[in-house]
């Protein structure tokens, strides 16, 4: 296990978001969120798709170091990137940032410097939509992932390897997961293998198990199956989690389940940190 490799323009990463996208996605997140699975899910893309383009900009425009992908799973497997980029895979960031499907104005309160809080309007820019249809086909999904890494691999053989993040809310419906998920996680640069992370989110109230070790702590043999397929956190990202409070050991796994949105958040920052971004 290596992950060292350096991000560049002349060497990018490759980042690929698994959305499930099936019927239960219309319930509402549990711990007492407000707001449907499918909407709260595709915000938190929307926000981390934003900051991985703040992430590249410098002072002559966005820099190419990271080509990403997002791909919808309900009714269908389909990419869920809109605007211009609907007939590609992975993508570049530039072309990220240039193609929303629109630009949102939202309001979001900020402290006014007197111990309270007014409300701030915000420009919110929407590359992903929510959807909420179908079953589950996750070995679908996470197969097509497997073989965009081992098309990206062969052309960026010195690349940091890409990292693929499963976000699901339930069981796959299309046969055991655990064999594309193998598959994927034996696609390989020169740098170490693909990395697959999962977050499992719920409808039911509970709290999150973050980055496990093992899978005592786990409450059935659907979680204790997200975390077998999960990878362990190579050293880099272990460390960013180790930064943000969370006790981790050498076999802590990037897994997450029943996510909260907050959760959900930081293991989607955490998970896309490089070990080396030039």
């Amino acid at each position: 296990m290596s992950y060292r490799a350096e991000v560049s323009r002349a060497n990018p990463s490759g980042i690929i978001f698994l959305v499930d996208q099936s019927g239960s996605m219309e319930d509402p997140w549990g711990g007492g969120e407000q707001k449907r699975k499918a909407d709260g899910l595709a915000d938190a893309i929307n926000r981390l798709l934003q900051n991985l383009v703040i992430k590249c900009s410098k002072e002559e425009g966005v820099r190419d170091y990271y080509h990403v992908a997002v791909l919808g799973y309900g009714d269908k497997v389909r990419l869920g990137l809109g605007g211009s980029s609907t007939e590609r895979e992975l993508v570049p960031i530039s072309f990220i940032a240039n193609n929303p499907i629109r630009v949102e104005e939202r309001v979001r309160k900020v402290s006014d410097g007197a111990g309270g809080l007014v409300e701030e309007k915000v420009k919110f820019p929407v590359w992903f939509d929510p959807l909420a249809n179908g079953g589950t086909p996750m070995c679908e999904a996470i197969s097509t992932a497997a073989r965009i890494c081992s098309d990206w691999v062969s052309q960026h053989r010195t690349s940091f390897p890409p990292t693929v993040i499963n976000i699901t809310d339930g069981e796959a419906t299309d046969g055991d997961p655990s064999v594309p998920a193998s598959n994927l996680r034996n696609v390989a640069s020169e740098d170490g293998n693909a990395l697959l992370f999962n977050i499992h989110i719920s409808s039911q109230k509970g709290n999150p198990v973050e980055y496990p070790d093992s899978e005592e702590l786990l409450p059935d043999q659907f979680a204790r199956l997200l975390f077998r397929m999960s990878s362990i956190l190579p050293d880099h990202i272990r460390s960013a989690g180790v930064q943000q409070g969370y006790s981790l050991t050498e076999r802590s796994r990037g897994f997450v389940f029943n996510a909260d949105m907050v959760s959900l958040i930081t293991f989607l920052d955490i998970g896309t940190r490089p070990s080396n971004l030039r």
